[in-house]
């Protein structure tokens, strides 16, 4: 059957994503990024013809994704978080929107001293940028792989946000710093975890999975945040939904004077560690 209509190709597309048990709802977020409408224009136009020179090229992205579950974002080469677009490929993690409750509860509990912002494993940048851009504030991020510190750069450039960054192992690269606020969405995921295969075969492996049942991201920062003589106002993690009470406790056993409180997500589910350091 030949697609001649935005209509058909989306119903075509659908079609094909549900015989192979994908999500129907990315034929739409393709159709949005080829032809540059949101889903409102796309109903609007929907019996106009499709331009022929960008169908076979939607038809082929459909295919990709059915067929080996390449992540919707990696065939648009972006992804949205917190109203921004951001750059994503194989070298960092796609945004989760549980990842835009972390930056809402740090910003619900930013002073107006803490002037210093520190982003650990920072990933694509989502963290470090959004958070700089919606308070202005000086702003560090570091991660382990240079090829993600090169995406998060590139993303600071394309949203124009100014973000000191550095190559390294956490906190490693910042020991002369004063920090006001640690945030981190780390690896937390054990090695043994069943995951789908748009994550488990596209997702980078270091971003994504941790020794000892998915807790040695967080031991490392404890770990590192004990060894310094400054230590952070506030501290704020992601974390994995059955990880809450151990960090709670890794922070208890090794940071002196923090009050820990544990939040769930819009779903309910242990996500969030904030450790606010009694004055």
């Amino acid at each position: 059957m030949k697609q001649t209509t935005i209509e058909e190709a989306r119903r075509w597309a659908s079609l094909f994503l549900k015989q192979h048990n994908r999500e129907t709802r990315v034929a739409d977020l393709l159709l949005e990024d080829l032809l540059d409408l949101n889903l409102a224009m796309l109903m609007a136009y929907e019996r106009d013809p499709f331009p022929q020179d960008k169908l076979q090229i939607y038809k082929q992205h459909v295919r990709e994704h059915a067929e080996t579950g390449i992540p919707v974002q990696h065939l648009i080469g972006e992804a949205d978080f917190y109203g921004r677009r951001f750059c994503v490929n194989e070298h960092v993690l796609i945004p989760r929107p549980e990842t835009e409750e972390l930056i809402e509860g740090v910003r619900k509990r930013l002073l107006p001293s803490d002037q210093v912002l520190a982003d650990i494993g920072t990933g694509s940048g989502i963290i470090a940028i959004t958070l700089q851009l919606e308070t202005n504030r000086r702003t560090l991020a570091t991660d382990i792989s240079k090829q993600a510190v090169a995406t998060a750069k590139t993303n600071a450039d394309k949203n124009g946000s100014a973000i000191e960054w550095f190559c390294g192992d956490f906190l490693q690269p910042l020991q002369t710093e004063t920090i006001d606020v640690l945030i981190s969405n780390p690896p937390y995921i054990a090695r043994d975890e069943p995951l789908a295969d748009t994550v488990k075969n596209f997702d980078p492996e270091l971003a994504l999975f941790a020794d000892n049942d998915g807790l040695a991201a967080y031991e490392a920062i404890v770990r590192q945040i004990a060894a310094r003589t400054q230590k952070p106002r506030l501290i704020a993690l992601e974390i994995g939904h059955q990880q809450g009470q151990a960090v709670k406790h890794m922070i208890h056993s090794q940071l002196v004077n923090y009050h820990v409180t544990i939040e769930q997500d819009i779903n309910q589910k242990d996500r969030m560690i904030f450790a606010i350091l009694d004055s």
